[in-house]
Parts: C-alpha cells; sequence; structure tokens
C-alpha cells in the first residue's frame, strides 16, 4: 500500500517520527506540496494525508487508487467532502489534539498586551531603567485581569479549556454556545443572550468558533461599536472571523484597546493585512497548535486513524 503525507513539514519538521507509518506500507513524505505537484506524487496512492494541500474532485476523479485521505487537522475544508463520499473515500480528520497548547496561546497574548514582559524587558536591557529616577519604572499600564470579564464565543473543548484558565485568574466568563444555560452554570460560565450582550460586556473577547458563513466577519464594524474602548480581542480561531480592515480601524481611533492574533484571512500574508500596520495588534504566526506535545498527539493520531483505517474500522472519520 502506498501511502504519501503530502505536506508534513509544519507537523513534523524533524524532531518526530513518521517511522510507525512505514509499518503500515511504503511511505513517501513531502514537506510541501504545490498544487502543480499534487497528482504526480499522489499517483498510485491508496492512502493521502493533507494539512493544506486541496484534494478536490477533479483531483479525486484521475487517482483510481485512493482509498482514504487523512486530514492532519481538526479542519476538513481542503477536501470535497461530498464527493470523496460519492467515491467511497475515507476521510478522517484529527480531533483536540492542540486543546491547551491553543488555550495557552491565547493567555500568552492577553498576558502579553496585559503586562508587556517583553516591552519592558527589552527597556530594562536598553538601559532605560538605569536612568530613571524611581526603583519602579513603567512604560505602559498593567493591567490587572481579576475581576474582568472573559466573553467567549464558542465553547467547545479549546473554548471550555480557555474558560477554566481565564476563571483561575480570577476573571468572570460569559459565553454564546450552543450549550443550556444549567450546564454553563455547572461550569461557573454565564451563558449570554446574544452577541450584543457579550460584545458590550466583555473586557477580553476570545473568539473559538467555527469559520461558516454565519461567522465570516463576526466581528465586524457594527459589533466592533458595542465594545469598550479599554477591551481586548484575541483571535486563535480563523483569520476570516476578522473584519481586518474595520478592526485595523478601531484600533487606529482608539476605540479598542488592543488585539492578539494567532491567524490571518490569508496566511502568510504575502499581499500584507492591515493588521500588521495597526497600532497595539500582536500577531504570532499560526502557531497556537504547534508545540512539540500537541504536534506530537497529532501524528500519534493521525497514525492510529489510518491503522485503524488498514484494519476496516476507520476513526475520526468526516
Amino acid at each position: 500500500m502506498k501511502i504519501v503525507i503530502l505536506d508534513g513539514f509544519t507537523a513534523n519538521p524533524g524532531d518526530l517520527s513518521w517511522d510507525e507509518l512505514r509499518k503500515l506500507g511504503k511511505l513517501e513524505v513531502y514537506d510541501r506540496t504545490a498544487p502543480e505537484e499534487l497528482l504526480t506524487r499522489a499517483e498510485g496512492a491508496e492512502v493521502l494525508l493533507t494539512n493544506k494541500v486541496i484534494i478536490d474532485a477533479e483531483a479525486m476523479s484521475v487517482l483510481p487508487c485512493l482509498r482514504y485521505i487523512g486530514v492532519t487537522a481538526t479542519g476538513y475544508n481542503v477536501v470535497d467532502i461530498a464527493e470523496a463520499h460519492q467515491r467511497n473515500i475515507v476521510v478522517t480528520n484529527i480531533p483536540a489534539y492542540s486543546t491547551m497548547s491553543v488555550a495557552q496561546m491565547v493567555m500568552a497574548h492577553l498576558l502579553n498586551i496585559t503586562n508587556q514582559v517583553a516591552l519592558h524587558s527589552n527597556a530594562v536591557k536598553q538601559g532605560e531603567w538605569e536612568q530613571s529616577p524611581d526603583f519602579s519604572f513603567s512604560k505602559s499600564p498593567i493591567i490587572e485581569l481579576d475581576g474582568l470579564t472573559m466573553g467567549i464565543i464558542g465553547l467547545g473543548n479549546i473554548g471550555s479549556a480557555t474558560a477554566r484558565m481565564a476563571q483561575s485568574m480570577g476573571m468572570k466568563v460569559i459565553a454564546i454556545s450552543s450549550k443550556t444555560k444549567e450546564v454553563l452554570q455547572k461550569i461557573g460560565v454565564q451563558k449570554a443572550e446574544n452577541y450584543e450582550q457579550l460584545f458590550s460586556e466583555a473586557d477580553v473577547i476570545s473568539l473559538h468558533c467555527p469559520l461558516t458563513s454565519d461567522t465570516h466577519h463576526l466581528v465586524n464594524q457594527e459589533r466592533l461599536s458595542l465594545m469598550k474602548s479599554t477591551a481586548i480581542l484575541i483571535n486563535t480561531g480563523r483569520g476570516p472571523l476578522l473584519d481586518e480592515v474595520a478592526v485595523a480601524e478601531a484600533l487606529s481611533t482608539k476605540k479598542l484597546y488592543a488585539v492578539g492574533i494567532d491567524v490571518l484571512s490569508e496566511e502568510p500574508p504575502i499581499k500584507g493585512s492591515p493588521l500588521i500596520s495597526a497600532p497595539r495588534c500582536y500577531i504570532t504566526p499560526h502557531i497556537a497548535w504547534a508545540s512539540k506535545a500537541a504536534r506530537r498527539r497529532l501524528i500519534d493520531i493521525a497514525i492510529s486513524n489510518v491503522r485503524a483505517f488498514v484494519c476496516g474500522e476507520p476513526q475520526n472519520q468526516v
């Protein structure tokens, strides 16, 4: 059986191993695959693993050996699922592998904004503290989280982990969630009645909902106008959840205090993004998911998915 990993570099840049897959068939691993390279590399493969390489109906139509597509991520929009089902091709994903790593990045962005550790550390190294007449030297306001309200949109695995972390720092948590008010009360979370309530009450908003036609530009000019000028926005979900132009404008006009994001609408931002040059906007390059522990879980689950398929008992099907 021929197994091809089309874009394995981000999950495994060399510090982990695909060896268990080699026990299941003839394995070919590519760091990256351009669209024009797909058909050549996938020719004869029964099993394809992809993260960002698109496997559409046209590709499936000329890959007669293909029986399985493993998406090495939670989201599976890179695969034409309807076409795969029509052709009896099994498609799987990797659920819940990066929960704690992403929630940790939410708090990293939040603490960076509220405490500005790097800013002050660099100032000390540049000798600014030495020139201060006082023992305490500050370049920006330090914001205490205890007593503030965290608004979370989407209370799945990552949203729930973020809620627990916020609560551990003394924050009140309100959420937009499909879970009932009674279920949320058991975990100390208040159910927001609507977006208007959450956007107007929250001191911090963290996005953890899927990207759909309903959530595209969820954070737009209208909802930004409801937020406190002291509010902080965190996005580790999907870039298009934000109207990036509107968010940049809110930062420039000081209608929004700060933004911490790990995702952009275009990645990498070849054409640039209004958020890159926006004031008080802190951007990490889509790395919230990428701790070594999370990547190890991803690879272990990906291999387990293939093994289950080979044994005739597919798991994590989509």
